[in-house]
């Protein structure tokens, strides 16, 4: 029988578990209202993709139809209502990314990413890209400031829909930021940073200075990316600590490049021109480019943009085709400054001290308090070592660059995407100055040509672009330009095609120089190869030689290196690998073993070689394996190589790199070796710059990585970070293949896809395309799929 006491705790035990009950029931509804909430709030910022949204300022309703890649086909009246809906559609998808872009280049991320920002701001004020910008705005026609207005406008008609109805992007939400105002001078220092991104040379430049501060002159020049003539002019390491001068300096990817050809009808089964292009630049969520088609009374084009700019800077319109690699030319140049030492804001030039220009800066930090920072500029350009702490006491560096100029690239972007032959392209390419790209070209006339293209300095001697001036020495100024009409130039060559890859572009015969930095050559050549095989090549060809993995590194070296290891004792293991590398066809396939022990093996030479190398100054030594190639070729050859020999001989080093190698990958891939697979390392995610944030990832990077093949040196470029698993972050951004018998329509592959809101059905759907080469092919003509009308 129950006692009380016992009745009383089951009496209050069921009115608590009641209470509980009703809590649980209340906090769940809660929860699924805050996920209602949150879901609601982050679909409000989803694109609209159909209806009709007002828009003031338009003359006429613009028809927007998104075809079933995504790819916004931009209808209207006429070229007020094109641009003002190119800016709006451009926001609808990427306005969290162009307002990123433009703070990163304007120097301005401190105010919504806080202190750690602040370097890089600090180094981008010292730039000046925006600076370069404005003054750049005043060289243009009031037809282009027009246009620029326009897009402006557009943009921020979405700006205000955005804050007004609370559908900013998540992405504002979670940083605490809102955009601001959009003006042309935001379009223009995208621009500049895209000239930045392509960059020069004087990070080897600095790295050139470095090795003589730090090692013997025939040390130093082995790791010059061209053996001077006579020892230059060196300024003691007391004087200028080039190590610490850039230990907070942003460098572009090293492998920024890109690869392009066009094939005349002589060597194709149609009879009529091949077109193909694939930039190389970093590969992320999303991409840096955005594909749109615009069709007015003016312009009718097709192709890719940077999300901030208007027009198309790549593509085609219904008469020809176009598509751009980097050149790479010198066009920065590093110049030592004698400080006065009894006032910090003079330097000398010829005999007597100039006072530099001195700019105030205050750069706002998020929950922090503003930083005043003061930026120097001598007559050559900013001081780049200012912002390193005290690097020299009375020498410090400056850099002198074309992309600091006035310059006028969407101008000319304006006039190509208008242009219907190779005169008037080529007459458009005069206003294209920064940053210097090789530019090829097909027209429905059959024309195939090419032309290096750019504000590129004339130099007495390439040894002059080496190392950095002594900028007090009036002889050492560039010596002007090389005039437009002597760019190294082709028309319709007589081998029926033209390949570009950052390769060297002229002979020793071209009067001007152009670079001591080339990329590798592997690319090139492999293209080159497949060019000259055949003379029946379609549109399909085209797609398979952008995806081609064949690594004529690997052809060239692995035979090499496997005389040397045939002299050693080699375990189970090791013989197994040399086994596996003589069977090897290489290819970098993505189910291979050997691209692993290869890529791998010659990571593991770069390493020993340059161990003693601080990191400061290794990640300035662009263009490394292209020098450690040179290294090996020599010193194969039985010709002195000093980094080598101090290794104990290329036998040694090969032997001993080969061991780690094997070892290395055992440890981390198991047994048996024929069961390694180049995917098990190297793959690609499209990283989405928020997704580093743990909780975020799921959410921004929801899908795994995706084994991929190719490499660095093949065609299908798809270079990775050796510091994090094989990650690949950088290759073909986007695939371009147009065929001549119809130039109103082109096939694309725009990696990971094409809006940016996490939501949308074209944020990642072009992943496994990129891995896989599908192409979507998109037209000129009217396409099929939802509709959005823009009216007044």
């Amino acid at each position: 029988m129950e006692t009380v006491t016992q009745h009383e705790n089951k009496r209050q035990f069921k009115r608590w578990h009641k209470i509980s009950l009703m809590l649980i029931a209340f906090l769940i509804t809660a929860g699924i209202g805050v996920l209602i909430f949150v879901n609601g709030y982050i679909d409000r910022s989803i694109p609209q993709t159909n209806g009709s949204i007002k828009i003031m300022g338009l003359k006429a309703p613009v028809n927007v139809t998104r075809d079933e890649s995504g790819v916004p086909h931009i209808e209207a009246s006429n070229s007020k209502d094109l641009f003002m809906a190119q800016g709006y559609i451009q926001a609808q998808e990427r306005l969290f990314q162009m307002d990123m872009a433009r703070r990163q280049a304007s120097g301005t991320l401190s105010e919504v990413a806080g202190i750690k920002a602040l370097d890089q701001d600090k180094y981008f004020r010292t730039l000046g890209l925006r600076k370069a910008a404005a003054t750049s705005y005043n060289e243009y026609s009031d037809e282009a400031k027009q246009v620029m207005e326009w897009y402006a406008d557009g943009v921020n008609a979405y700006i205000k829909q955005a804050k007004n109805n609370r559908a900013l992007p998540i992405e504002f939400t979670l940083m605490g930021a809102a955009p601001d105002v959009w003006t042309p001078i935001d379009s223009l220092t995208i621009g500049k940073y895209m000239a930045f991104d392509l960059g020069g040379h004087w990070e080897r430049q600095a790295f050139h200075y470095y090795l003589l501060q730090n090692y013997s002159q025939e040390k130093a020049y082995e790791l010059f990316s061209s053996y001077p003539e006579e020892a230059p002019t060196i300024i003691k390491d007391e004087e200028l600590n080039i190590d610490l001068s850039f230990k907070s300096a942003v460098i572009p990817h090293a492998f920024n490049g890109s690869n392009n050809w066009v094939v005349s009808g002589s060597k194709t089964k149609s009879g009529e021109p091949l077109l193909a292009d694939d930039p190389h630049l970093g590969l992320a969520t999303p991409s840096v480019w955005l594909q749109m088609k615009l069709h007015s009374p003016d312009y009718q084009v097709s192709g890719v943009i940077f999300a901030g700019i208007p027009g198309i800077i790549l593509g085609h319109n219904k008469d020809i085709a176009w598509g751009v690699t980097n050149t790479g030319p010198d066009v920065q140049q590093l110049y030592l400054e004698k400080r006065n030492p009894d006032n910090k804001d003079e330097f000398l030039y010829e005999g007597r001290y100039e006072k530099a220009r001195i700019f105030k800066e205050t750069i706002e930090v998020k929950d922090e308090d503003p930083i005043e920072y003061e930026v120097v500029e001598t007559r050559h350009g900013p001081v780049l070592s200012e912002f390193a702490e005290s690097s020299g006491e009375d020498t410090v560096l400056s850099l002198r660059w074309t992309a600091l100029d006035a310059t006028t690239e969407l101008e000319a972007i304006l006039e190509i995407n208008q242009a219907s032959n190779w005169n008037e392209f080529e007459k458009g390419l005069e206003k294209f100055l920064v940053p210097a790209q090789n530019f090829v070209f097909a027209s429905k006339d059959g024309t195939i040509a090419y032309k290096a293209n750019g504000k590129i300095p004339i130099y007495e001697s390439g040894s002059d672009a080496l190392l950095p001036l002594e900028g007090w020495k009036e002889e050492n100024e560039w010596k002007g330009f090389i005039p437009f009409e002597e760019l190294p130039t082709v028309i319709n060559p007589d081998k029926g095609f033209i390949e570009t890859a950052n390769n060297k572009v002229v002979g020793e015969q071209y009067p001007y120089h152009l670079s001591n930095n080339w990329a590798q050559p592997y690319r090139y050549m492999r293209i080159e190869e497949v060019l000259q095989a055949r003379n029946d090549f379609t549109k399909g060809d085209m797609k398979d030689l952008q995806m081609d993995q064949v690594n004529l590194q690997a052809r060239e070296f692995a035979p090499m290196f496997l005389e040397y290891v045939g002299s050693k004792r080699l375990s189970e293991r090791e013989t197994e690998a040399v086994n596996l590398l003589k069977d090897w066809d290489y290819v970098d396939e993505v189910g291979a073993p050997q691209p692993l022990v290869f890529h791998t093996w010659m990571n593991m030479i770069m390493d020993q070689l340059y161990s003693d190398i601080p990191e400061s100054m290794d990640r300035l030594f662009k263009g490394k394996g292209q020098t450690t190639d040179e290294l090996l070729r020599k010193a194969n050859a039985g010709k002195e190589a000093i980094w080598i020999e101090e290794q104990g001989g290329l036998q040694d080093l090969i032997q001993e790199t080969f061991t780690q190698t094997i070892t290395v990958l055992t440890e981390e891939y198991g047994e048996p070796l024929k069961k390694w697979a180049w995917g098990d390392y190297h793959k690609v995610s499209f990283e989405h710059p928020l997704s580093s944030i743990s909780f975020l990832e799921r959410f921004f990077n929801s899908e795994a990585p995706i084994p991929v093949g190719g490499s660095q040196v093949t065609v299908m470029a798809a270079s990775y970070k050796e510091e994090e698993s094989g990650l690949v972050n950088h290759g073909a951004s986007w695939r371009f293949v147009l065929d001549g018998t119809d130039f109103t329509s082109a096939s694309h592959i725009v990696g990971p896809g094409q809006t940016g809101h996490f939501r949308s059905p074209w944020y990642h759907d072009q992943r496994e395309d990129w891995v896989n080469g599908n192409y979507h092919d998109t037209s000129l003509t009217k396409p099929e799929g939802e509709t959005l009308i823009l009216t007044p």
